[in-house]
């Protein structure tokens, strides 16, 4: 007579009880009870080896566009790098999703607009760049387009970039009669216009979007400040950059892993800011293991969120799968 094993299930290839399955009866046995717990929590048929998460919290900032510096005092500041933000990003076990981290732009140099920043990525989502503020000598252009637009300069009251749609706003724009330039768009706001009132500082950059995905509330991608014949503007919350005052100070980088823009400098003796880098985080529940992340990528593993863990990706380009 054949005997059965009643009341539990044994693996295939028995895996000594570990974590979150210590308190199995032995190697390998598992009560159904146990199962019926590892089933509802999608981590069955592999104990002791727990399945990769079906979807993952995700934030992507793109790098921030730099301020603007020129012979005048009218400058627009850089707008915010593009925002995109997942609460259920759906992944494949044992696929490689690419993640890449923009740069900030530079900033503008006396009769030279520079660039935009840095496209980030993580798999599908490709936040834009942030746009570069607008000069106000008589070679300057159009403030940049990105995702957000950097802010206009005054006097010739010229208009902001535009943001993208889902990820930043638009830059303010430039006064029509004073020196006075606008700040930069952030992923919350627009970038502030330029006053028609002389003595007034810089339109302040727009504000940024708050997340809590590392568990504790953060602003990112805030516009950068335009400067104007009053002083200059402040810079969105978020890693916007304060743009130059009436005297030797120069304009304040976006802050770095924030997408913020820089902000604008104040005639010939001082600079603009540069945009602050990117950054991409990824959350999950701390029930699963830990993912393979190639080589490229510079991150910090933390410990801030209760239940998950966080990872937040600061420089490169490389990899991550679980």
């Amino acid at each position: 007579m054949t005997k059965r094993y009643l009341g539990n299930i044994i693996t295939q290839n028995p895996t000594a009880p570990a974590g979150n399955f210590q308190d199995s009866a032995a190697s390998g046995v598992w009560s159904l009870a146990e199962a019926l717990a590892y089933i509802k929590a999608d981590q069955w048929p592999i104990p002791g080896n727990v399945a990769a998460p079906s979807t993952v919290e995700v934030l992507v900032v793109a790098g921030g566009g730099g301020g603007a510096q020129s012979n005048s005092t009218h400058m627009g500041g850089g707008g915010a790098g593009g925002l995109l933000q997942n609460s259920s990003y759906s992944v494949t076990p044992s696929t490689s999703y690419t993640i890449t981290i923009g740069a900030g732009g530079p900033a503008s140099s006396n009769f030279t607009n520079q660039g935009n920043g840095s496209n980030s990525t993580f798999d599908a989502l490709t936040p834009l760049g942030g746009g570069f503020g607008s000069r106000g000598d008589d070679a300057g252009t159009g403030a940049s387009s990105g995702g957000s637009g950097g802010g206009g300069a005054g006097k010739t009251q010229i208009s902001g970039g535009s943001g993208t749609s889902g990820q930043g706003n638009a830059g303010g724009e430039g006064s029509s009669s004073q020196f006075i330039g606008a700040g930069g768009g952030g992923a919350g706001a627009a970038g502030a216009d330029g006053s028609e009132t002389f003595g007034q500082p810089g339109g302040n950059g727009g504000i940024g979007l708050a997340s809590s995905i590392t568990g504790a509330s953060t602003y990112y991608a805030g516009g950068g400040a335009g400067a104007g014949n009053g002083g200059g503007g402040t810079g969105g919350a978020g890693g916007g950059g304060d743009a130059a005052d009436n005297s030797s100070t120069s304009g304040d980088n976006g802050t770095a892993n924030t997408g913020g823009g820089g902000g604008a400098g104040w005639l010939n003796n001082t600079s603009a800011g540069t945009g602050g880098s990117g950054v991409v985080i990824i959350a999950y529940p701390d029930t699963f293991p830990a993912p393979t992340i190639g080589a490229g990528l510079t991150y910090t593993s933390l410990g801030s969120r209760s239940g998950y863990n966080v990872y937040k990706f600061t420089a490169g380009t490389g990899s991550i799968n679980w």
